[in-house]
């Protein structure tokens, strides 16, 4: 039996990953900005607390005032454990300030180094600017080599740094342009917090992959991944940044213009059914509502006699509680989550590394004992969580295990700020419906169709095959843009005939 290594630091919760969450996909990144209030840094952690879901390993705060400067904090685990220390806190003055939350998505995918955690900071001839970046640059690869030759050092394996060496290397006159100058070489996905001295600045990509708010707080103005992190400040959600616009706050309000070419929107689809919280608002519509329409959808397109529905915690519930109300199979907690499971407390041995799953949650037996169980769950991606539940609801007692999911099933990684598994890994590129219902051994597996999943989300008509309104490419392996480092790498694309 092979050694099991200690956590590198007391956050790392890595052999948990493995054996639990890496059968999830990850939540890419977090960013959060204000300007234009007090103690900007204390606004910055609670954004970024209420965005913890997004990134877990790592976060960082970098605040500006005019006597002390820059001044920058970043440490590896939850915000609540780090910025929420006075003696933190203290060292980040000013009405300034800006914030990451972070899961690797590119660069080191072992344990994180703190030189690989945003905001990323760089000192140019017209003064210093920070940048936190959610996505994931596609041709990252690319420049980082040609930015190399032409003498640039890098200080992380992170694919955002290059957004800093460009800027670094444009001629432009102030640092707003020299970032539309950098973020026109750089092609994939970017929702981008930025700052300089005087200003806080916000950008989408053209195809708006990632989501990216504007909110006023008091006399100033925030920049969030999601509402709800407007929400946990007391500040009103404007609007959403449009894709392919930037804006920048001043004490004189927010200009705004369109510095990238237009294109059709290809919003990532996998924000409505996973990622985003439940409380936070996209694209106009509740993620709570959407995902009670996903259950519906799944209850309409795949019925199934039972007794019970039941949510796999805690991403499935909104979508279980809409397949109940529409099927009238009663709703039950028949999973439960234990909500304190964070940093181990004891050395991670094989047999507490195999127990993964029942750290995290467990069967109210006597609710499912003799019963046909529906479960609902958001997505399956490799499987074996999905068995290890199954093996839990079985030994409970019960009579049948139903799945039901609420997306198509995950055929193709996502090169757009998620952190997926190989191809070869993904249980939908190598199996079908069927065989994968063998593999889990349940009684019924059905995931909704795409065209279910787009109902859901608002288009009555369904995927438009011709022009897609989301980006779906997880599911169709469909990709609005090239992932040009991958296929460097040997990755093949789907044939455009298929």
């Amino acid at each position: 039996m092979s050694k099991i290594m200690p956590p590198a630091h007391p956050f790392d919760t890595s052999y948990l990953r493995d054996a639990d969450d890496g059968d999830k996909l990850k939540e890419e990144c977090g960013v959060f900005g204000v300007v234009g209030v007090a103690d900007a840094s204390n606004f910055v952690a609670l954004g970024l607390h209420a965005l913890q879901h997004r990134g877990q390993e790592a976060g960082g705060i970098v605040s500006y005032d005019p006597t002390d400067g820059f001044q920058s904090a970043r440490r590896f685990g939850y915000v609540r454990d780090n910025f929420t220390s006075q003696k933190i806190m203290e060292t980040l003055p000013g009405e300034l300030a800006i914030g990451h939350v972070r899961y690797s998505t590119s660069g080191n995918k072992g344990p994180t180094a703190i030189r690989d955690v945003q905001p990323f900071f760089g000192e140019f001839a017209m003064g210093g600017a920070a940048i936190a970046h959610n996505g994931n640059i596609t041709n990252a690869n690319a420049l980082r080599r040609e930015l190399i030759e032409r003498g640039s050092i890098f200080q992380s394996s992170s694919d955002s740094e290059c957004i800093i060496h460009l800027m670094a290397r444009s001629l432009q006159r102030n640092i707003p342009e020299r970032m539309e100058d950098a973020l026109r070489r750089v092609e994939g996905a970017f929702s981008v917090v930025a700052m300089t001295r005087t200003k806080l600045i916000g950008v989408r990509d053209p195809l708006g992959v990632r989501p990216l708010v504007l909110g006023k707080v008091g006399d100033g103005w925030a920049l969030s991944s999601e509402t709800c992190a407007l929400d946990i400040i007391g500040a009103d959600f404007v609007r959403e940044i449009e894709p392919g616009e930037m804006v920048v706050i001043t004490d004189k309000g927010v200009e705004s213009h369109f510095p990238f070419r237009r294109l059709e929107p290809r919003f990532c689809i996998f924000e409505h059914v996973y990622f985003s919280r439940p409380d936070s608002i996209l694209g106009g519509r509740s993620v709570y509502e959407t995902r009670e329409a996903i259950g519906r959808e799944l209850a309409k397109e795949s019925p199934v006699e039972a007794d019970l529905v039941c949510p796999v915690p805690d991403s499935g519930t909104p979508a279980a509680i809409g397949f109940s109300l529409q099927s009238g199979i009663p709703y039950a907690m028949g999973i439960i989550r234990n909500q304190y499971m964070g940093r181990t407390f004891i050395e991670p041995t094989e047999q507490i590394r195999n127990m993964g799953v029942r750290l995290k949650l467990n069967v109210n037996r006597a609710l499912i004992k003799g019963k046909r169980v529906i479960l609902v769950d958001d997505s399956v991606v490799r499987g074996t969580t999905s068995r290890k539940i199954k093996e839990m609801i079985l030994d409970a007692g019960a009579k049948e295990v139903h799945f039901r999911i609420a997306s198509p099933p995950t055929a193709w990684p996502c090169f757009y700020g998620v952190d997926t598994p190989q191809r070869e890994k993904l249980l939908a590129a190598t199996m079908s419906e069927e065989e994968m219902r063998d593999h889990l051994q349940v009684d019924s597996l059905k995931f909704i169709s795409i065209d279910g999943l787009y109902r859901a989300v608002g288009e009555t008509e369904g995927r438009n095959d011709e022009c897609p309104q989301y980006c779906d490419a997880c599911f169709t392996g469909d990709y609005p843009v090239r992932p040009a480092d991958q296929i460097d790498k040997g990755f093949e694309m789907k044939p455009a005939a298929e």
